[in-house]
């Protein structure tokens, strides 16, 4: 079992939920449980698929995807969120391409130390997520001036606050859900996009 609700398989998917499948198909070939979670109501997998690839995987952007990945796994961090931990994590060791380095900020994320490996503008973008992601009722216009102030401009700093966002909407629905990697492909790129 990989959730603790139903999850319809590929092989059983027809009409709008084989329609829905294939838009979320992974590089991999393959659907994640993060998407089959949504399965008995397709359009929200719809809905969930869009937000993720607007935030994480659109040209737009302009801070380095490398980074919004150790945001994504900070706020996995921070939420207890072993999925999305273990998609992320890989994403963004595989894109550092550099495994001391990779070690260092996994070691600092999970000692809640960004300071550890990260200074300047990552580390007040870093210090922003756990902020949004344990305190979002304490935010106060002094975080984002703070954020000015160490170099970062208004566009990163909606980047970051709309990954953070959208890594606690999916981690509450992974976490709520019980939903776990097994017979997930671990990543989001193929072996081809790593080299």
């Amino acid at each position: 079992m990989s959730a603790w609700i139903r999850m319809i398989p590929e092989a059983e998917a027809n009409g709008v939920l084989r329609e829905v499948y294939d838009k979320v198909t992974t590089p991999h070939g393959t659907v994640d449980n993060v998407m089959k979670a949504h399965s008995l109501r397709p359009h929200t997998m719809e809905g969930h698929v869009v937000l993720y690839r607007s935030v994480l995987h659109n040209p737009e952007n302009t801070l380095p995807l490398w980074f919004l990945e150790v945001i994504a796994s900070y706020v996995s961090i921070t939420n207890q969120c072993a999925y999305s931990l273990t998609h992320h994590w890989a994403n963004a060791r595989r894109l550092i391409a550099d495994p001391p380095r990779a070690r260092l900020i996994r070691a600092a994320l999970d000692a809640a130390a960004p300071h550890q490996a990260f200074a300047g503008k990552e580390l007040a973008l870093l210090g922003y997520a756990r902020k949004l992601t344990t305190d979002p009722g304490q935010m106060v216009r002094t975080d984002i001036e703070s954020l000015r102030s160490a170099g970062c401009d208004d566009g990163e700093i909606l980047e970051v606050n709309q990954v953070c966002a959208y890594f606690n909407y999916s981690n509450r629905l992974l976490n709520g859900l019980g939903v776990t990697t097994e017979g997930d492909v671990i990543g989001y790129y193929t072996e081809d996009e790593e080299e």
